[in-house]
């Protein structure tokens, strides 16, 4: 408690004062408003969207390009601001960002939008990282917490209008004639224009310019090595795991990957991720931990919202609603973790706490939530998991952060978010392909089941329902058990006939969704044990208590005035008269 007491105020640390500061804030906040906002407000229409372009199973393309590109440019952007400031780059992300979305509202294929939301992904991937980057510039690490609360802030006003907005926009028909779901994509315009003009106005931090190679080869490498790894993690499952598309991926990935590693050490200080870095402890070991939270956290992210609508039968807008348990448990967290870890100075018992309860929730979600279970029960887990996830995310960037040298923070900074993405990438491609091809069999199996039961007999017998024209999926299912047309493929491709169905023919659509979701969640509890075990063995670095533009302009006195005695003529004695 001393420690803190004694600390100088912000302004004299930083050389910025409490006002400029937030000034500086409210730019990043726009910019990272736009980038939360966007992820929540899609996850909660993909459904919506996924049915009206044809393409349920092949929405797991327009998650993962977007996230591809988004890791791949997120190291890029680190360094490069690194080397000739935040701001323009800044400003580029947000208009590439913004670009891309108007392109998303054009798509008429899910492979279209894909190639859309790769686009957008490029711009994506600087709004986090190079936001994180200027908090660490401006504010030290033991005084970050003062300022959390406006950042959270964004995040908790995102999170909660996210799903809201998303769910509201996917389900209208349509608005001012363009359909609903595609204003999911036009709402990012008039942000983004605003969120260009207070950064343009406001985000003026200090930076000296470093002369130094741009190390491309590295992006190109890092590209070569992490797509065909992600897009067999994606496909592995329909190629065949031996296939030799997936082979060739595998194989290409590899290579890929070496080439990275000998051109990051040859570049030496000039690397896209600088090999020294990975010397340090933490830097290694929360790098690893981020892409397995990563995983995890989408693994999470993906799947609630899937059982919301498809089994619980939940309207975009109502499976946005039930999803705010999980994000106050994180921003509550979060509040608490960031006011604590500034009064104490010790960060390393949150992560351990948070990834603990988080594999408990993914637990819970495997054996308790089944088809009919109470909404309250799973929206209490959702609540233990957004505390886990709030325990541990920022202290995994607020930890990077605080084990490299000042001039590496933006590199290290995108570092921890590029490990995450990677995470998250590799997951979502992971835990969507486990759950659509096993979802098909586990709704025949379900099927086979209720065939036997009275209920199911006087339903098929009673020619009121099977004449109705939404049983016709299962009708067809029934009439021709063996084609692959039937009703438990054609889920596949659009799930929205599920809730149109009489209640006995739709129970095994929803039973066969939990059974193939109880899959997922089992591969995250995995996962995120695994981060348990490892964030044991972390270091605790204590932290800094002057902010990075500070310790800059410390190194450069300190080389200044090493530089000025250097060129004093070294003092000799006199020669003794004889």
């Amino acid at each position: 408690m001393s420690g803190t007491s004694t600390a100088p105020p912000i302004s004299e640390q930083s050389g910025l004062s409490h006002r400029q500061i937030l000034t500086i804030l409210s730019g990043l906040m726009m910019g990272m408003f736009l980038a939360s906002l966007d992820q929540t407000i899609v996850s909660t229409a993909i459904r919506t969207i996924a049915d009206d372009l044809n393409g349920l199973s092949e929405q797991a393309w327009t998650t993962t390009a977007y996230l591809i590109t988004s890791t791949i440019a997120t190291p890029l952007y680190g360094k490069l601001s690194d080397l000739y400031g935040r701001k323009p780059f800044f400003l580029a992300a947000i208009s590439i960002f913004v670009t891309g979305s108007i392109a998303c509202t054009f798509s008429t294929s899910m492979i279209e939008l894909a190639g859309f939301r790769a686009f957008q992904g490029i711009g994506a991937g600087g709004l986090m990282s190079l936001a994180l980057a200027i908090i660490g510039d401006i504010v030290p690490p033991r005084e970050r917490a003062r300022y959390q609360g406006y950042i959270l802030a964004v995040f908790a006003t995102s999170s909660v209008l996210g799903p809201l907005v998303g769910g509201f926009l996917a389900g209208q028909g349509e608005i001012l004639g363009i359909a609903g779901w595609r204003w999911v994509f036009l709402v990012n315009v008039p942000i983004g224009m605003v969120a260009l003009v207070v950064v343009a106005k406001v985000l003026n931090v200090p930076h000296t310019r470093r002369e130094h190679r741009i190390d491309w080869w590295g992006a190109v490498t890092i590209a070569l090595g992490v797509v065909p790894l992600l897009l067999v993690a994606e496909q592995g499952q329909s190629w065949g795991w031996t296939s030799g598309r997936s082979l060739a991926c595998f194989a290409v990935g590899i290579v890929g990957v070496i080439a990275w590693i000998l051109v990051e050490r040859q570049m030496g200080d000039d690397a896209l991720i600088p090999m020294r870095l990975f010397r340090g402890r933490v830097f290694s070991q929360t790098s690893m931990l981020s892409v397995l939270v990563g995983a995890g956290m989408f693994g999470a992210m993906l799947m609630i919202p899937q059982y919301l609508q498809i089994v619980k039968g939940a309207s975009p807008t109502m499976s946005g609603l039930m999803m705010l348990p999980l994000m106050l448990g994180m921003m509550t967290a979060s509040i608490a973790t960031g006011q604590m870890i500034s009064r104490t100075g010790h960060y390393k018992i949150f992560p351990v706490i948070g990834t603990a309860l988080m594999t408990v929730a993914m637990v819970l979600f495997q054996f308790e939530v089944q088809w009919n279970t109470p909404l309250a029960e799973t929206m209490a887990y959702m609540l233990l998991f957004g505390v886990g996830l709030g325990f541990t995310m920022q202290t995994l960037t607020l930890s990077v952060q605080n084990a490299v040298p000042p001039q590496d923070m933006g590199v290290a900074t995108a570092s921890a978010t590029f490990f995450r993405q990677l995470g998250a990438t590799a997951g979502t491609a992971v835990f969507l392909s486990v759950l659509f091809s096993n979802v098909g069999g586990k709704i025949q199996s379900a099927f086979t089941a209720a065939a036997g039961t009275p209920a199911f007999q006087a339903a098929v017998h009673n020619q009121a329902v099977m004449a109705d024209p939404n049983n016709r999926p299962v009708v067809e299912m029934l009439k021709h058990p063996d084609a692959t047309g039937g009703g438990a493929s054609a889920v596949l491709n659009d799930s929205s006939f599920i809730q149109k169905l009489t209640a006995v023919f739709a129970d095994p659509f929803k039973q066969g969704f939990a059974d193939s979701m109880h899959t997922v969640f089992f591969l995250g509890a995995i996962v995120t044990a695994v981060a348990f075990v490892l964030v044991l063995f972390i270091k605790e670095v204590p932290l800094r208590k002057v902010s990075a533009l500070q310790a800059r302009a410390q190194d450069a006195a300190a080389a200044e005035r090493d530089g000025a005695a250097a060129q004093e003529p070294e003092w000799m004695p006199e020669e003794p008269v004889i």
